[in-house]
């Protein structure tokens, strides 16, 4: 196992060979219960070693609220190991708000892995610092269409590419006895998360999230406004139904898999729940269709997932610095995310340089890693950027719409309120 992991030196470009001994500290996250956990230890970790021996590693190996509770003792005393495995945000927000780990970017630019990585990787923003406090090695794609391939055979009909061919299904699917689009309405998170992000970041653009905290532009403006206008007219145009309000999260997903709608939208991580069930033959998993007159098409909202830090008390260009980052780019190199993708621990790689259909997947883990080339620009998750008292008049306002007891410019209008008062 340990020589599969070997060519990972020729991403890093580096020998092995001739440096200066170096001791890290590590501080890991690993499930010791899990049945793959022996393998990873020596696929991965003993890999490396053989590969660099100059560089000794003392590992930490923790899992669950024992590392959350290390992590923050960590910030408590000012005291870390020299690479830390971390969230972009979460449970790893202590870490990113004191300004504890280093900014990779430099490292990364000077490496061009943006060739490698997908962009959503590699931007700073995403992450709760602000800069690119850790090297993701995995994205998590908050929206994904899920299509049944047979139900839409069934009526005649293959995925509709632009939102014009959506709208025409419409009358079809329901002669032949088949909602159009299924989606969790009644936990007023998903249409935010899951669909709604997407939305915005495609009428208002890249970064439309930090033009609002900054002040130069307004959630009345006319990009967001337009975007929950669109909200209301997937109800308006029977897209989506109204009685999806009482549709319950747990039960979304069975409904799909029993062929009682064309599509579902969801988070890509529900992909399990339907490999749990079953259903993968015939199920395709792609992103909402084009939208006429919309710039940016070729987006979805996305999480970067989590990945490796280092200490910024590290020295710049210092021996320790090239053996930390030599190990960074080990732990989320192209074998390491090979082997992490067929274990089960990430559903979307980080890396764009992987043939998945070239894996030991299964059908529908082959759809969902490979949703992340389907997208250029990755855009906020609102609940991710903004406060609970901004998200919730998101939340509860466009469930307002889908009711038709708000429109959208009374939406915005809320949210701005709510936007202006916790601003003050």
């Amino acid at each position: 196992m340990a020589m599969v992991f070997m060519a990972a030196l020729a991403f890093s470009g580096c020998s092995g060979r001739g440096d200066e001994p170096v001791t890290l500290r590590v501080l890991n996250y690993v499930d010791m219960t899990q049945p793959n956990s022996a393998e990873e230890l020596a696929g991965v970790w003993d890999a490396f070693g053989e590969a660099n021996p100059h560089i000794a590693i003392v590992r930490e190996d923790l899992y669950g609220e024992s590392y959350h509770d290390r992590i923050a003792a960590c910030v408590e005393e000012r005291q870390f190991p020299d690479l830390i495995f971390a969230w972009p945000s979460g449970r790893s927000a202590g870490l990113h708000a004191g300004n504890f780990l280093k900014d990779l970017s430099p490292l990364a630019a000077r490496d061009k892995l943006g060739t490698a990585f997908s962009p959503s990787a590699l931007e700073g923003k995403a992450q709760a610092a602000g800069y690119m406090g850790i090297l993701p090695r995995s994205i998590s794609s908050t929206h994904a269409l899920y299509v049944n391939t047979a139900v839409l055979a069934g009526a005649g009909l293959t995925a509709a590419k632009t939102y014009d061919e959506l709208k025409a299904q419409v009358p079809i699917l329901r002669s032949k006895g088949y909602e159009t689009i299924l989606i969790c309405n009644q936990d007023a998170w998903v249409m935010q998360q899951c669909l709604f992000s997407l939305i915005a970041g495609r009428f208002c653009g890249e970064a439309w999230e930090q033009r609002i905290l900054s002040g130069e532009a307004k959630f009345t403006d006319g990009g967001f406004t337009a975007a929950l206008g669109f909200i209301q007219s997937l109800y308006i145009d029977g897209v989506i139904s109204r009685n999806t309000l009482q549709i319950d999260y747990r039960d979304v997903v069975t409904l799909f898999a029993e062929n009682k709608a064309a599509y579902l939208i969801d988070g890509d991580w529900r992909a399990r729940e339907l490999i749990s069930l079953g259903r993968q033959d015939g199920i395709l998993i792609t992103l909402f269709p084009e939208i006429r007159g919309v710039k940016f098409n070729d987006s979805s909202s996305v999480i970067p997932g989590a990945g490796w830090g280092i200490n910024k008390n590290i020295r710049e260009k210092s021996p320790e610095e090239r053996a930390a980052w030599r190990l960074v780019q080990w732990l989320s190199g192209k074998e390491t995310q090979i082997f992490l993708l067929e274990a089960g621990e990430i559903g979307i790689p980080s890396r764009i340089d992987i043939d998945e259909g070239s894996l030991n997947l299964s059908p529908l883990q082959i759809e969902a890693a490979k949703l992340v080339r389907e997208y250029k620009t990755g855009t906020a998750v609102i609940d991710r950027v903004f406060p609970e008292n901004v998200y919730t008049p998101i939340n509860d306002g466009l469930q307002e719409i889908a009711m038709g007891t708000k429109n959208p410019t009374e939406v915005a209008q809320s949210v701005q309120q709510a936007f202006d008062a916790w601003n003050r």
